[in-house]
């Protein structure tokens, strides 16, 4: 019986992938490893993150880092350490900007359910720019003129979401904010992939970049990392750690700190609720070294072929679905099968996801495509004796 059946929860076959709701990428055993053997010893959390932070600028390329809870909490932190930076008094006020700029430009476009971490530091959203290709109303979309014509004296920044084909490109966002003096978050949440993005975002000129520290990294899903300044690190880490001690025996972690910009210690800041513990610091640490050495490619050839598997299973079985094998050109992605059901129905394609969740085991496929009639199957979290079982589950579901 596995712990989740000793509390009644049944497990289930994650074919969606790295989603929170699901409980995120799978970790390997050296992260596994990392963070039990961070359990049975105890160090200064401030200490801990400023040797963090010197691993995450490496690996980056900024002038610093920190752990945080979730790429969710890294934009708290840094929408925090942008509105507050040194200022004692505007640590202890937020989320309450009154008195003191506290609005971020965002292109309308890349507005969504997630910027509410943004709003959560006390930020309000001003937005910008159509995309008038999506709304069937013309060529264009969000350009850069628009960030600059919507800057005022409550202008406190911008908040850039980071894709593929983000546009306007984040060096002309870049270039607008550097001629108005404002600083530039990133969400990169699930945009590690590439490796080489968690250079060239900071290279792109970004102030601050939030990742997430679960997903492709595979740490603890509760972790993510902000990069950016030293100076908005600084502030960042103020307002997230345990600042309970006496003024007199404080003794700021060299390079997370710039203790010359206080006068005095801040209460618990807006971050206390965003806290990560030192088993987390340590297992997305590890995971990270895994991540950017590549220890993860060689997997993609096991998930191709175990796609192959299932799209065999179902092609024999002779059912009114086709299957698809999506394979990115980057070798460092891992590839999905995209299964068409029934001509591309909406509605058999829901009722066929809703099958695999009732049964047993419940399976939870990727359902991002519903609409188009798609079932996704991605194999970052599958087991290799699952594939039998599941190709079963989908065959059955299918019929």
């Amino acid at each position: 019986m596995s712990v989740y059946q000793k509390v009644g929860v049944e497990p289930i076959i994650n074919a969606c992938g790295s989603v929170t709701r699901l409980g995120g990428a799978p970790m390997p055993q050296e992260v596994l490893e990392a963070f039990q053997s961070a359990a049975g010893e105890w160090v200064p959390l401030e200490q801990l993150q400023a040797a963090a932070s010197k691993k995450i600028a490496a690996v980056t390329g900024a002038e610093a880092g920190l752990v945080t809870s979730g790429a969710a909490g890294a934009l708290t932190l840094g929408t925090a350490a942008i509105l507050a930076g040194h200022d004692l008094r505007r640590m202890e006020q937020l989320p309450h900007c009154d008195g003191f700029p506290h609005e971020f430009i965002i292109a309308r476009e890349q507005r969504s359910g997630y910027d509410h971490a943004v709003r959560a530091a006390g930020a309000r959203l001003i937005e910008v720019g159509f995309n008038e290709i999506v709304s069937n109303a013309g060529v264009r979309r969000t350009e850069s003129w628009e960030y600059a014509a919507a800057v005022t004296d409550q202008t406190a920044g911008i908040v850039y979401v980071h894709a593929a084909d983000s546009q306007p490109s984040l060096a002309e966002v870049v270039q607008v904010a550097r001629a108005h003096q404002l600083p530039v978050i990133v969400d990169a949440a699930g945009e590690v992939l590439p490796r080489e993005n968690l250079r060239t975002i900071i290279a792109a000129g970004a102030d601050l970049v939030a990742f997430s520290g679960g997903k492709a990294i595979r740490g603890p899903q509760s972790t993510g990392l902000l990069c950016g300044t030293r100076e908005l690190i600084s502030s960042a880490a103020l307002q997230l750690l345990d600042m309970d001690d006496h003024y007199e025996l404080w003794e700021p972690a060299d390079g997370l700190i710039d203790a010359e910009r206080i006068s005095g210690l801040p209460r618990h800041g807006i971050g206390r609720a965003l806290k990560v513990s030192k088993e987390e610091i340590i297992a997305v640490l590890t995971a990270l070294d895994l991540f950017t050495s590549g220890a993860y490619d060689a997997l993609n050839e096991q998930y191709r072929s175990w796609l192959e598997q299932i799209a065999e299973a179902i092609e024999l079985a002779n059912l009114n679905a086709s299957c698809y094998l999506i394979v990115p050109e980057n070798s460092q992605k891992w590839p999905v099968l995209e299964i068409q059901v029934e001509d591309g129905m909406a509605a058999k394609a829901f009722d066929c996801c809703r099958n695999l969740r009732k049964g047993s085991p419940p399976v939870y496929a990727g359902h991002g495509r519903l609409h188009d009639g798609i079932l996704t199957i991605n194999p970052l979290c599958l087991l290799e004796d699952q594939i039998d079982i599941l190709a079963g589950r989908l065959c059955e579901a299918l019929k």
